[in-house]
């Protein structure tokens, strides 16, 4: 397989160059766009900073506030890919996922992001994630790059497209599930029919 892989890098996912990242040599308009700029990436992080909150709480409803309604969407595992177009099919597939036998565990940090325009911009995310799935005894652990597309509409950030490849993959079947004393998704997550 790794002879099939592409390499991880910018040119793979197709990120250019953004907007400079330094003050403008101008009035107080100019300045007053270089803090947008600012503001523009803040609420880019706090977007995909509420997709990994909503993933791990099945909160679908918010999840779907998330997502321009032609996202499309490419994550490639180790033991999987997993490829869906439009916000309804993405949701109603990922809420499968995160159900009452579930426990998930998702973390994106170190964010690279590049405004491109007012309304357009792109971002690079590095996951580390854990994933048991109770009623198989089956824990996934490992890292992956996120690269997303973001469009602003009608003044809010969402996200346009988002792929993802794995770093590394490590999928254990446990002698016995975990004794959990919290389980969220025990209550909250899409029940599982025995």
């Amino acid at each position: 397989m790794a002879e099939q892989r592409a390499v991880l890098n910018k040119a793979h996912m197709g990120i250019g160059e953004g907007l400079p990242l330094e003050a403008s040599d101008g009035d107080i308009e100019a300045l007053r766009r270089d803090v947008q700029r600012l503001m523009d990436m803040e609420a880019i992080r706090q977007l995909k900073y509420a997709y990994f909150r909503c993933i791990d709480t099945a909160n679908m409803e918010e999840l779907a506030t998330l997502f321009h309604d032609d996202v499309h969407v490419h994550f490639k595992g180790g033991s999987y890919e997993w490829q869906l177009s439009g916000k309804d099919e993405y949701v109603s597939n990922v809420g499968q996922a995160f159900n009452s036998r579930a426990v998930g565990h998702h973390n994106g940090h170190h964010p690279e992001i590049q405004i491109l325009s007012d309304t357009e911009a792109t971002g690079i995310w590095y996951l580390a994630d854990n994933m048991w799935i109770l009623d198989h005894r089956f824990f996934t652990t490992g890292t992956a790059l996120y690269w997303d597309r973001y469009q602003k509409v009608d003044g809010r950030w969402l996200i346009r497209e988002t792929r993802y490849e794995r770093v590394y993959e490590i999928n254990s079947q446990l002698e016995e599930s975990p004794a959990l004393s919290s389980h969220y998704l025990g209550v909250h997550g899409a029940a599982v029919n025995p």
